[in-house]
């Protein structure tokens, strides 16, 4: 259900007076829900089970002589995740987009009761919610968004207001961790972690979907965000290297030029697939991809494919990031390598590999996959952020009663 407001939008019946309240979570992205199922669609869904969430996402233009508004809508598949989408007319100078912003938040959140916990993925969105009476404030560091491409000039400054601001701080990898650990006192590392039923459908035979099914064997293929993280110049040069190798990439291109994608014979440009997908056209690879750039860009990730894709039953070939080095590189279903020539020979081991699962290499990744589940991550991070909202209320909080 899809609805236009500027006044709060309930999720549920309201407890009586005699039951504890529940607790609220606003989370300010800068990802839209629907864009790819990442780090925070797997923990706010979570969340969505024992409490009221709010996925608050970046603005949209809208014309100069509308007025400024909230669209409001369920997620469609995360049940009690409430998505808010403000909506701004253009030409807005930014002291009044802020001040819009601010009163569309103040709007929305008037009628909430309970505890309130404010949980953010980008200091961006902190100018027109810092004045919220959250009783607990969480910075969940998924990336180190300064050193992404168009990083606004701000975002350093209104980062440190936020580490400032936070009860407690989170990053999504031990980069990220080793790079922040001096700047709070209550910071916790969470690595990417994967929900194995969901890709171990990859390992059961699938008819392909209809854009992949007659694309020659065998194929070594990369999903996610297509962006200035992307090494085409590698991908090119594998490609031309192996011109019998099918190559293909599912995921949208963004803040790069499809213009700049090598454009070959043997590389298939799928386009974005929903999360519900992924497991279909994993199914039909031989070979999963990593071929990240050794850049800025690239310095503190920690990405959710390497478990996704072991979970598919897929040998993965990554370049040298450093957080796949340490935590997977050890394993005997993922190889490493840094340029053309180690990627394609690390491809032709990976290639004999995905024909010997038996080998004992896929045993070895389900052995180290069994410790990282997305459910795990996220009740202990709700035990952390309880323990925050312990010592603020003087009393441990009614954190997992259930909103509706």
């Amino acid at each position: 259900m899809l609805t236009r407001v500027g006044v709060p939008v309930e999720s549920g019946a309201e407890p009586s007076a005699m039951d504890p309240q529940p607790t609220n979570l606003i989370c300010f992205s800068h990802l839209r829900w629907n864009f790819v199922f990442q780090r925070p669609q797997h923990l706010m869904s979570r969340f969505a089970r024992n409490m009221r969430v709010i996925y608050w996402e970046e603005p949209v233009t809208v014309g100069p002589r509308e007025t400024a508004y909230l669209m409001v809508r369920e997620a469609d598949d995360a049940r009690g995740v409430i998505v808010v989408v403000p909506h701004l007319p253009e030409g807005m100078p930014e002291a009044a987009r802020e001040a819009a912003l601010s009163r569309l938040l103040d709007a929305h959140v008037a009628s909430l009761r309970g505890p309130l916990v404010t949980w953010y993925y980008t200091p961006m969105m902190l100018p027109f919610s810092r004045h919220l009476a959250a009783d607990v404030t969480v910075f969940d560091a998924m990336d180190e968004l300064s050193k992404f491409r168009f990083a606004p000039p701000k975002l350093l400054e209104l980062e440190q207001e936020l580490i400032d601001l936070a009860d407690v701080v989170f990053t999504g990898g031990s980069s990220l961790y080793e790079a922040k650990k001096d700047r709070h006192d209550n910071i916790h590392c969470f690595p990417s972690s994967v929900d194995r039923a969901h890709f171990a459908k990859a390992r059961a035979e699938h008819f392909d979907p209809a854009d992949q099914e007659d694309l020659p064997l065998p194929r070594l293929g990369f999903y996610g965000v297509i962006d200035e993280r992307f090494d085409v110049e590698l991908l090119e040069k594998v490609a031309a290297m192996r011109p019998d190798w099918s190559f293909v990439m599912v995921g949208p291109v963004v803040k790069i030029s499809e213009d700049d994608l090598p454009k070959r014979p043997n590389i298939h440009y799928l386009g974005g697939k929903t999360y519900g997908e992924l497991p279909a056209y994993l199914s039909g690879w031989d070979v999963a991809l990593m071929p990240f750039a050794m850049n800025e860009s690239t310095e503190f990730i920690s990405p959710t494919k390497t478990p996704e894709y072991l979970a598919g039953g897929k040998p993965v070939v990554s370049t040298p990031v450093k957080d796949v080095v340490r935590h997977y590189g050890h394993l005997e279903g993922v190889k490493i390598a840094a340029n053309a020539d180690e990627f394609v020979a690390a491809c032709e081991a990976a290639l004999v590999l995905a024909q010997n699962p038996e080998s004992g290499w896929l045993a070895e990744a389900d052995l180290m996959l069994s410790a990282a589940s997305w459910d795990t991550t996220q009740a202990r991070m709700a035990g952390l952020v309880a323990e925050c909202l312990g010592v603020r209320g003087g009393a441990q909080p009614a954190l997992l009663v259930a909103a509706g």
